[in-house]
């Protein structure tokens, strides 16, 4: 199991960014969690398989219809035993 941190940059607040990242990483089969981050960016935890990973952060890269998405940086981060995907 491999862990990655995305911090999502653009308009990805009160566009459904959470909910739609949790639904493309439980499809993914990852756990981890999504969270607004008070700098209007969204800090993304996954932990899985590394093809997984790097789909998501395709996915990231895009995100749902109504986002618009201008940077997406991704960092190594500790497996932290989570157990599903939550929306923080």
């Amino acid at each position: 199991m491999e862990a990655a941190r995305f911090l999502i940059r653009g308009h990805v607040q009160g566009v459904g960014f959470r909910a739609h990242a949790r639904h493309e990483a439980q499809r993914l089969g990852l756990a981890g969690y999504a969270k607004n981050l008070f700098d209007g960016r969204v800090e993304v935890l996954a932990v899985g398989e590394s093809a997984a990973l790097d789909a998501l952060e395709r996915w990231l890269r895009i995100g749902p219809p109504a986002a618009r998405v201008a940077e997406v940086r991704r960092s190594e981060a500790d497996a932290d035993g989570s157990d599903g995907f939550a929306i923080r």
